[in-house]
């Protein structure tokens, strides 16, 4: 009897866990044969409980390397579900190895991204869409509508950007040379420059030489000529009579001795104490960013103002977002690196630890718990943003397949500068190579 028993509850319990299993894959009352469905992912920014361990790579000065790890370490203690691995470069190191990983589908699931490069890594379908990720109430609807790419984000802003002309503000009223105004024009940049070398010592410059497309492309767009690539790459757009006369005036400058020798400017070093052209004390006035000006207060202290780019008719330089967080379009753990990245620009505990370390912060709440603690060199950045955002166009970044051309760009002007070509054989090189690049993409 007692067997039977035993029995009559094992068969009582096997039942009991075979009712439990069909019920189980039934979904809960699904008709039979029904397609079980699968939970929906949270939507972004609520909590996720998977385990995962976010990669995660940036590039930057050793003080954004430091405030980043400690953001990680932070993001742990509130997340203990989430860990990370970091890695962390120089820019030139960064830019060489992310094509390698982005070639091989092994890109880290979190990423760094610039405004310089981030139409290129979209195109190769190397980055997540993060149009999902609710940034109401702490990131301005423009901002967002503007750093869009075919109507989808690829990026989360980081910060406030600008680009601007920092100028050793001691030395010039030193010499008794009138300070650089706001919402100067160009004509008045290059005519402040041919009168403040009248007053400056040999060996002393009042501004710099250029050979880089980004400072020709300020021109061009600011005289109403529109940007030099355009549609993707698709269109390019290099104004032969604009070229002209604005290298042909660097040209000039070179004979004047208004900007410094070829040699000596193929020596600088932007922010080295030694080999970084203004704060070697030879040139007066560079361009600066958000986060450079800051570093060369640092280097000048007390010496450094700033201004915006020269201007035309159609505004001048930019002021918008051009620093991201992404994540890999080949994570394994997409739901957290968009929890994460969304939390990166929110928390007020990591807003504390990453200060300007990315430049400002694109939340103004967490700005505004900054402001009261922030040191001269902190509140020149924001302020060559405010001089610059009134007249700022957009942000106008390198086409997808134009890597060659920005580098070939540099290398035939170098060689005017040289004297081993006229600016006009230099152009017709450039303009080629840009309106072959445009017709390939066009093509495919």
């Amino acid at each position: 009897m007692k067997g039977d028993r035993l029995r009559a509850k094992g068969l009582t319990l096997l039942m009991t866990i075979v009712l439990l299993l069909v019920t189980a894959c039934s979904g809960g009352g699904q008709e039979a044969g029904t397609e079980v469905q699968e939970e929906p992912a949270a939507e972004s920014g609520e909590k996720s409980n998977n385990n995962a361990k976010l990669s995660i790579m940036w590039w930057g000065p050793d003080a954004r390397h430091e405030a980043t790890l400690k953001a990680l370490e932070i993001y742990t203690k509130q997340h203990p579900n989430v860990t990370f691995t970091p890695e962390y470069l120089a820019w030139d190191g960064y830019w060489s190895k992310l094509p390698t990983l982005a070639a091989s589908k092994s890109m880290t699931d979190v990423l760094q991204m610039d405004a310089a490069y981030i139409k290129e890594y979209v195109a190769r379908g190397t980055l997540e869409d993060l149009s999902d990720i609710d940034l109401s109430g702490i990131v301005d609807p423009k901002v967002i509508d503007n750093l869009k790419i075919d109507g989808k984000l690829y990026g989360i802003p980081l910060s406030q950007n600008a680009q601007g002309i920092a100028f050793n503000k001691a030395e010039l009223e030193q010499f008794g040379i009138p300070l650089p105004q706001k919402d100067w024009t160009w004509d008045d940049y290059f005519n402040w420059a041919r009168e403040a070398r009248k007053k400056l010592p040999e060996g002393q410059y009042p501004i710099g030489d250029t050979t880089t497309w980004d400072w020709y492309q300020y021109y061009q767009a600011s005289m109403g000529k529109g940007e030099i690539m355009a549609d993707g790459g698709k269109t390019f757009n290099l104004d032969k009579e604009l070229f002209m006369k604005f290298f042909n005036t660097y040209a000039e400058f070179r004979k004047e001795g208004i900007v410094p020798p070829a040699e000596q400017a193929a020596a600088f070093v932007e922010n080295d104490p030694q080999a970084d052209p203004m704060a070697s004390g030879v040139v007066m006035t560079r361009g600066g960013t958000t986060g450079s000006v800051s570093v060369l207060e640092t280097l000048m202290p007390g010496k450094v103002d700033v201004v915006n780019v020269p201007t035309g008719p159609a505004g001048g330089g930019w002021a918008q977002s051009t620093i991201f967080l992404s994540v890999s379009a080949n994570s394994k753990y997409k739901q957290e690196a968009k929890e994460f990245v969304r939390w990166f620009i929110t928390d007020k505990e990591a807003g504390q630890a990453l200060r300007l370390t990315r430049g400002i912060p694109i939340n103004p709440e967490i700005y505004a718990e900054l402001e009261p603690t922030l040191e001269p060199k902190d509140k020149l950045g924001k302020k060559i943003y405010d001089v610059s955002v009134d007249k700022a166009m957009p942000f106008f970044s390198a086409a997808p397949g134009y890597t060659e051309w920005v580098d070939a760009f540099k290398a035939e002007m170098e060689a005017v500068t040289y004297g081993q070509q006229s600016i006009e054989e230099a152009y017709n090189k450039i303009n080629q190579m840009g309106q072959d690049l445009a017709a390939n993409a066009a093509n495919k």
